[in-house]
């Protein structure tokens, strides 16, 4: 269920009650961070965007907070709108949605964020607050995280080989004027990222651009297309908003967004 209207602070508040009180016999509930919550979403569907057969009950279509503070902002904090698909940040004193997870992923990686900050932006210490910057859930980052590999850089936590060059296109696309263009590119096997792809990229400790201290690209943009078509409304797909880390919408036929190639 994702239901409580909460403000961020009360919204970690009421998962560390669910804790003394060991509902469900658990004592490991948490706010989830930005990528656990994100990875409930099926970007074909909407209203609500769940995967079809869902088991879940009370899904209210608003947006749901996460443990993850926003750097570029960070009186406000991550929120996935559950009816389709899109993650921004909100301000942490505005209500928003909760539903809470325990256990551990063996295949989500970490957000990247170690700070704690409480609703105004002020950094705060981190044990007991139930944030992302405590908990670290996820898959640990490889050191180095990147490697320069021929005409590309390789991300050793995912293993795609990202182009060098994050506008080799030199300027904004349509979404198919894009798609095209990459596939045209070198000797073949380029693509467009899909929204996952290039959310791996996010480093939620930073922002402007919200990617990972001391990376090897050249020519980052603000915002990028992925291959990812939108379930919630007809002609319009997915895209990273880099500057700040958001996911977010474009239009198809308007030239809004940059490409990043990708291959496998």
């Amino acid at each position: 269920m994702c239901s409580s209207d909460l403000a961020w602070p009360e919204a970690l508040a009421a998962v560390a009650e669910l804790n003394a009180a060991a509902h469900l016999g658990r004592r490991d509930w948490r706010l989830p961070n930005r990528r656990e919550l994100r990875s409930l979403v099926d970007h074909a569907a909407a209203r609500p965007c769940l995967p079809p057969g869902h088991p879940f009950a009370n899904v209210f279509q608003g947006w749901c907070w996460t443990a993850t503070t926003a750097a570029l902002a960070p009186a406000y904090a991550w929120r996935v709108h559950l009816a389709g698909g899109r993650m921004f940040y909100g301000r942490k004193d505005e209500p928003g949605l909760v539903w809470p997870c325990a256990g551990r992923s063996a295949g989500l990686a970490a957000t990247g964020q170690g700070a704690c900050r409480d609703a105004a932006g002020a950094e705060i210490p981190c044990p007991g607050s139930g944030q992302d910057g405590e908990l670290h859930a996820g898959v640990p980052w490889p050191a180095p995280r990147f490697l320069p590999e021929g005409p590309g850089v390789r991300d050793l936590l995912t293993g795609l080989l990202w182009s060098r060059d994050d506008d080799p296109l030199s300027r904004p696309l349509a979404w198919e004027d894009a798609r095209r263009a990459i596939t045209g590119l070198g000797d073949g096997g380029w693509r467009l990222p899909d929204i996952n792809e290039l959310e791996s990229l996010v480093d939620a400790s930073a922002h402007s651009p919200a990617l990972p201290a001391g990376h090897p690209f050249a020519n980052v943009r603000e915002a990028y297309w992925s291959a990812t078509l939108s379930g919630y409304e007809p002609n319009w797909a997915f895209c990273l908003y880099l500057h700040k880390g958001a996911v977010g919408v474009g239009h198809m036929p308007g030239p809004e967004f940059n490409a990043w190639p990708v291959r496998a």
